[in-house]
């Protein structure tokens, strides 16, 4: 077994325990500072800071489509348009256009997402809601007009007998 397939493996086991670990998380994120896109070389690394999309930019969009796995889990779309996915760029430099995706499952932040597919094998009974972020290198929350570019899924899980 390759390094990076073992690797694979331990993620999403302990993707697998994170998602069903059962019990209450309430959120700590405190009110967002908003900061312009000129002014983003000034920032430090915090993740509550979020970068204004200005009107003369386009404007990236993100939808998240939910497909159940025809064995077990779901697979996740996201299909964005003015922005890439960019993995090797993390940490440096913001741009409106490129950066990652944040994956919240039931408002608790569960992964970083570098492409446009992402499977989810396991959620906890009831009712899961499925939020995706657009974020920058920097991983600041890209807004437009003060609303953060997002998309939101809700999926209904029947208990396990």
């Amino acid at each position: 077994m390759t390094s990076v397939r073992r690797w694979a493996l331990l993620a999403t086991y302990i993707g697998v325990g994170v998602l069903v670990t059962p019990r209450i998380v309430q959120s700590h994120h405190t009110q967002p500072q908003t900061i312009s896109s000129a002014d983003q070389s000034q920032t430090q690394h915090h993740h509550h800071k979020q970068l204004e999309i200005s009107a003369n930019q386009a404007t990236p969009t993100i939808e998240l489509v939910v497909h159940p796995d025809q064995v077990q889990g779901w697979n996740l779309e996201l299909k964005v348009t003015n922005f890439n996915f960019a993995p090797a760029q993390v940490n440096s430099a913001s741009k409106t256009s490129e950066g990652h995706a944040h994956l919240y499952i039931n408002d608790k932040k569960v992964t970083r997402l570098y492409g446009n597919w992402y499977y989810l094998s396991e959620l906890p009974s009831g009712s899961n809601t499925l939020k995706v972020t657009l974020n920058s290198n920097g991983h600041e929350s890209l807004v437009h007009r003060g609303q953060p570019i997002s998309d939101t899924e809700v999926i209904q899980v029947a208990p396990q007998p």
